[in-house]
């Protein structure tokens, strides 16, 4: 039998040992209270502008602005360098030199500079599918060429199949974007002959398929750029409409195959849309070019205008969930033909130029179609 005193013993070491479990659960409680939460997942910015069109006048300015050292094409896009250079990831539009006058378009010639002019603003990725693309096969080659020493990733054209197969797969931030790019083939505008591969042009079920497949190669958000629309014309055409419907409406296991479309091609300014809830950029216009004249043979201002979209991109809520845009917001800007810069309407206004028409002008047409009710804003360059 145990002794009275031994039982006690026992006792006494059960309430010690007790005593002690709770101080260190205590002390844990305490230790880990006092440690920081681990920091939510954030999200990213992504930004977007419209065509950089390397006209006689442009090379003309990139050169004086390099006080006679080749050409310098950074000071024209300085008006965009703050939001671009800020953005998680930004994408530009770069459409390839063609020969010739045509559509109202001046004879061009590209340094390869002007790749580095967009690195040095803070472009990650250029689209260059446009009805453009093959029609000087040397500038193609130079253009693509120039892209790839200045670091600038591109998508939509292609020097050979094994290029036209890859990916392009930019890091925003904590995610992961792909960025595809596509151009209409028109009656009035035909593509070059070329090998298929050479120019992406849309075709609804193989860019659904495109977008599926930078899905499952590790996509979180997929962007599409298209070269699209009627030049001139600051309304959607009806194949717009129907692509922009048709694609945002494609889904796998519910969620949007497509997060983001992105137009470009018409020259001026067209609306935002968010469409089966994914936002549409109709066309940004012309963020660099020379002086354009309509299809009356008429110059016309609209042509050096654009706009800049914003994207705030938050993580999903859930896994497998799509990354929603928490903030859509656009930034109106004008080329200014006679200093050779990008410049921001809203700043600029409000220094007191006289560009308030032109402000207005584009304001009205991005939210012509209903945009303002989804939440689109118009937003300063460096994120006020």
């Amino acid at each position: 039998m145990i002794g009275r005193r031994h039982q006690v013993a026992l006792a006494l070491t059960a309430l010690l040992a007790a005593a002690a479990a709770c101080t260190n659960q205590e002390r844990e409680e305490s230790a880990a209270a006092a440690r920081p939460a681990p920091p939510a997942a954030r999200g990213f910015t992504l930004v977007a502008s419209g065509d950089v069109l390397p006209h006689a006048s442009v090379v003309d300015r990139a050169a004086y602005d390099a006080g006679g050292g080749g050409y310098n094409f950074r000071p024209m896009l300085s008006g965009a360098e703050p939001l671009v250079s800020r953005a998680d990831v930004a994408l530009c539009h770069l459409e390839m030199v063609h020969e010739g006058d045509r559509n109202g378009h001046p004879a061009s010639s590209a340094p390869p500079q002007i790749a580095w002019g967009l690195a040095a603003t803070g472009y990650d990725s250029c689209s260059t599918a446009s009805e453009h693309a093959l029609d000087d096969t040397n500038a193609f080659q130079r253009t693509l060429a120039a892209l790839d020493q200045a670091g600038v990733r591109h998508a939509g054209t292609a020097r050979s199949e094994a290029e036209a197969r890859s990916l392009v797969l930019l890091q925003a931030g904590p995610a992961k974007v792909a960025h595809l790019s596509y151009t209409y083939a028109t009656d009035q505008h035909p593509l070059a002959a070329g090998p298929s591969w050479a120019v992406n042009q849309v075709d609804e079920q193989r860019m659904i398929a495109d977008a599926r497949a930078a899905r499952q190669a590790g996509a979180d958000v997929v962007v599409v750029s298209v070269h699209w629309g009627t030049a001139w014309q600051d309304t959607p055409d009806q194949l717009q409409l129907t692509l922009a419907q048709r694609l945002t409406a494609s889904t796998t296991q519910g969620r949007p195959d497509i997060d983001l479309i992105l137009g470009t091609g018409a020259q001026v300014p067209q609306p935002y849309e968010k469409v089966n809830g994914t936002w549409v950029v109709y066309g940004m216009g012309d963020q660099v070019t020379g002086e354009l004249y309509n299809g009356q043979g008429v110059r016309d201002s609209r042509g050096a205008e654009s706009t800049i979209g914003r994207f705030t991109f938050a993580p999903p809520a859930r896994p497998g969930a799509r990354w929603e845009v928490t903030r859509a917001e656009f930034l109106p800007q004008v080329y200014d033909l006679d200093a050779g810069r990008a410049v921001d309407l809203g700043q600029a206004v409000a220094g007191g130029a006289d560009l308030t028409g032109a402000r207005d002008r584009v304001r009205d047409v991005v939210l012509s179609r209903g945009a303002a009710k989804d939440g689109l804003v118009m937003g300063q360059p460096t994120g006020q």
